[in-house]
């Protein structure tokens, strides 16, 4: 597929309950990852935006579903809106056990219950391996049948080699294959025409 544009992307509401979700239903592209994992440094990589989705070097700083409304144009001039869903990240210690209850539970119930959902990326720090909690997150997302791209981040950070090696017990831990899993860097913007495609072709379908 040639050049997919990002023609315009706002902020439009962070929800803390199913009720406070958008009411205009729109098919919905989904990041889950580990806290400080870089869903927001992707989410402004990915829409060109410098601030769009807020930065923090503190973990856990997500604690609401924020929900973006991102336009496309496709190479047939054809324009595809969806929302860009960032969820609260997972396996911070230091978050209360009442509170991660909370979010575990309002997550669910955004999952099971969103019927516009096309696909969902599970973002991984490829420097290191899947840790249990991205585990049970891919495992909770299989189990859902909802598709899921793995989206290894930061990929800037290794060396050629070193990156093959990563992917490869990525893939092995989680048990994808090559198509289901995509090297990202937000500095470099690598991954960034590849993940829009991909973005693309779901929306298409």
């Amino acid at each position: 597929m040639d050049e997919i544009k990002v023609i315009r992307s706002e902020y439009i509401t962070s929800a803390v309950s199913r009720k406070s979700c958008p009411e205009e239903l729109l098919p919905e592209i989904v990041f889950v990852g580990r806290s400080n994992v870089g869903k927001s440094s992707l989410i402004n990589s990915l829409t060109n935006r410098k601030a769009l989705a807020r930065t923090s070097g503190t973990p856990g700083k997500t604690q609401t579903i924020n929900f973006f409304r991102v336009t496309l144009k496709t190479p047939d001039d054809a324009r595809h809106e969806f929302y860009l869903v960032d969820l609260p990240g997972y396996g911070y210690a230091k978050t209360s056990k009442t509170n991660r209850k909370l979010w575990a539970k309002f997550i669910d119930e955004y999952l099971s219950s969103r019927r516009d959902i096309k696909f969902v990326c599970q973002l991984i720090d490829m420097r290191h391996p899947p840790q249990e909690s991205d585990l049970k997150s891919f495992a909770s997302l299989v189990e859902k049948n909802l598709p899921v791209l793995v989206v290894a981040t930061k990929s800037d950070k290794l060396g050629k080699t070193e990156r093959q090696k990563h992917l490869n017990v990525i893939k092995n831990s989680l048990g994808v294959d090559d198509d289901s899993i995509l090297p990202y860097s937000s500095i470099k913007n690598e991954g960034r025409s590849e993940l829009l495609d991909v973005i693309a072709k779901s929306l298409i379908k």
